[in-house]
């Protein structure tokens, strides 16, 4: 296993933060998993430990947000990667965001770009469930910002 976790260390993968409004809380996590799955229509998917807490509540919830961090953001990145269930209000605290008018999901400012999306299929894969989604929005684009990528167990900006 941890050869599998090595060599899959050596591809290069987008840096994102996957928010999702609960009742009374936001639940949020870093994933490297978000890709784009159709043009017609707009489709994402994004890959989530069958186990985690933020799968619990996509399960439950089918607006979500992502945020496609840029250099910058680790500090933020590192934050949502904690394991456990803390609040994304405080992971955010201090951090510019705003909500997503179509999924009430919390959106982090300054990203590469940010999109809301509606979960249209759930698909079980071994440890992780698979969460293909329609884009309802895309929030904004800075393509002159440098994404954030995670390679060999860091984070490193795209220049």
């Amino acid at each position: 296993m941890g050869e599998f976790v090595e060599a899959m260390g050596q591809l290069p993968a987008g840096v994102s933060v996957v928010t999702v409004r609960e009742d009374r809380d936001d639940v949020g996590a870093t994933v490297s998993t978000l890709m784009s799955v159709s043009l017609d229509p707009p489709l994402v998917l994004v890959s989530l430990a069958s186990e985690s807490y933020l799968t619990e509540m996509l399960l439950r919830r089918d607006r979500w947000a992502v945020t496609v961090l840029a250099d910058g953001q680790q500090a933020i990145a590192s934050r949502f990667a904690t394991p456990g269930r803390p609040s994304a209000r405080l992971l955010l605290a201090g951090a510019p965001h705003h909500r997503g008018p179509r999924s009430e999901a919390l959106i982090v400012d300054g990203g590469a770009a940010a999109l809301e999306a509606e979960t249209s299929q759930v698909v079980p894969a071994g440890d992780h469930m698979l969460f293909i989604a329609s884009v309802v929005a895309v929030d904004y684009i800075h393509p002159g910002k440098a994404p954030l990528v995670r390679l060999r167990a860091r984070y490193r900006p795209v220049s």
